[in-house]
């Protein structure tokens, strides 16, 4: 099986209009190749979508990150037979940063991930096809926090106060990249949590580090069954696809990787260990 590649808009829920998204599918047609700015894909725009009935993963990006960031997971799932669609969130992104670690990004990115799975679930061609009773979420720094709150956990802000947030039972496992785990260190935070998790965390990660997260997670229930794994030499930026050799440099801190890290490597890897958890998690198709 091969990803096909389309553009989406969504309608934003909070701030009006749209925000972009990429989806990749499984089909038949086998990769010709897509470009977008200096980013690559093995994958073909607007191929025909498989015949079938398909798994669906959301993928949220990091505060002040790019949707264009997890090519290697989203075109490995839609070749393993997922529909993954990759939103860029509103006024935290890399090209506006207006509310870039702030609480109202925390509570803008749960709804504008909560309206993707809604506009994937009732698009014309995408709908049909996407069993909603099967859908992980994989979430990277930021991304990881909403996807914790869309998974019951509640989130406190800086002067201990709850984040306004809403879950959704829909989404029912998920993987956390990194995640950033330091609003969860309020009372009860986690209480509600009851889908299984997949932890993954960079071992020399200097913004999220590993053995923070794993105190910050300690209230998880036992409903929620949480697997972690440390990524050996990984740092924070390590779980973004690998940047094209003209962007990695000193001076643009996600390509770099800590000395020793192959990152090359690693995203040959770290797809099949998100698709295999999933696939393991969620309901029997």
């Amino acid at each position: 099986m091969h990803s096909g590649l389309q553009h989406l808009q969504i309608s934003d829920p909070v701030f009006g209009g749209t925000f972009p998204a990429l989806i990749q599918y499984p089909t038949s047609q086998p990769a010709v190749g897509a470009t977008i700015g200096p980013f690559t894909w093995e994958a073909t725009f607007d191929a025909p979508l498989e015949a079938g009935r398909f798994p669906l993963c959301v993928i949220s990006h990091g505060a002040g990150g790019s949707h264009l960031l997890y090519r290697s997971i989203a075109t490995h799932l839609a070749r393993r037979g997922w529909i993954a669609v990759c939103p860029e969130a509103p006024r935290d992104n890399r090209n506006d940063r207006t509310l870039a670690y702030t609480d109202e990004a925390v509570t803008n990115r749960c709804l504008q991930l909560r309206q993707t799975l809604d506009s994937v679930l009732a698009h014309p061609q995408f709908g049909p096809a996407a069993d909603p009773q099967r859908v992980g979420l994989v979430g990277h720094s930021l991304g990881g926090c909403a996807a914790l709150a869309l998974a019951g956990g509640q989130p406190w802000s800086r002067n201990r106060t709850p984040i306004p947030v809403q879950t959704d039972a829909r989404f029912r496992s998920a993987v956390l990249m990194a995640p950033a785990t330091g609003y969860y260190r309020g009372p009860g935070a986690l209480a509600k949590v009851s889908i299984p998790l997949l932890v993954l965390m960079g071992e020399k990660d200097d913004a999220t580090p590993a053995e923070e997260i794993r105190q910050d997670l300690r209230g998880l229930p036992a409903s929620a069954p949480c697997e972690f794994v440390v990524i050996k030499d990984a740092g924070h930026y390590s779980f973004l696809s690998p940047f094209p050799g003209a962007m990695r440099r000193a001076d643009f801190p996600p390509s770099q990787d800590p000395a020793g890290f192959d990152r090359e490597r690693f995203h040959q890897e770290l797809p099949d260990m998100i698709e295999t958890f999933l696939a393991r998690t969620l309901p029997p198709g």
